[in-house]
């Protein structure tokens, strides 16, 4: 707990126009971002997101926008969520339109879903789904996205909101089903 009022002080700092508080929280939070990219790109072949790219993409996206509003370690990683998830689906917009559209994919949403790789369509349909679910419920669209787009553990979820594992087991398994209905898969 005592790293997270530092790496708020900084961002805040950083927020305010200090660069040097932000190339320190750039610092301390680069390496668990990049695995956290590194988990969610995963392994595919021909990927041409990197999760270097991803990386530095999403903390431009946080840099342009207010850091000096961040109110904790929770509020930073929900925003580095969101901005990992417009990277990858603003990438995935890109290779789709190369592609000229292409065929529907069957999306699966299984436990696995944070370590496998989501292509383009899956990606798009995914994101879709969320914001619908998002609009719906606010928890359970983050607890979603900070897993399956950031790659929090249940266990790193269960800490930044506060809640119990099993609250966020229970959570996931809702917004999963959830996706899955307004996907038109059987879950």
């Amino acid at each position: 707990m005592a790293e997270e009022i530092p790496l708020t002080q900084w961002l805040r700092a950083a927020g305010g126009g200090d660069d040097a508080a932000g190339n320190r929280a750039y610092a301390q939070v680069y390496a668990e971002l990049r695995r956290l990219a590194a988990r969610q790109l995963g392994n595919s072949a021909g990927a041409t997101l990197t999760p270097t790219a991803l990386v530095n993409e999403a903390f431009l996206k946080l840099a342009g926008g207010s850091l000096a509003n961040l109110n904790d370690r929770r509020h930073f990683f929900n925003l580095a969520a969101r901005a990992m998830r417009q990277t990858v689906i603003d990438h995935a917009r890109e290779r789709l339109a190369e592609k000229r559209g292409g065929g529907l994919v069957r999306t699966e949403l299984d436990e696995g879903i944070a370590d496998g790789v989501l292509d383009a369509q899956q990606a798009l349909a995914i994101d879709q789904a969320l914001n619908a679910l998002e609009k719906q419920d606010s928890e359970l669209g983050e607890t979603f996205a900070l897993r399956v787009f950031a790659g929090l553990s249940v266990q790193q979820i269960a800490q930044l909101r506060g809640v119990t594992e099993r609250t966020i087991q229970r959570n996931l398994t809702f917004a999963r089903n959830y996706l899955h209905l307004a996907i038109g898969d059987t879950p």
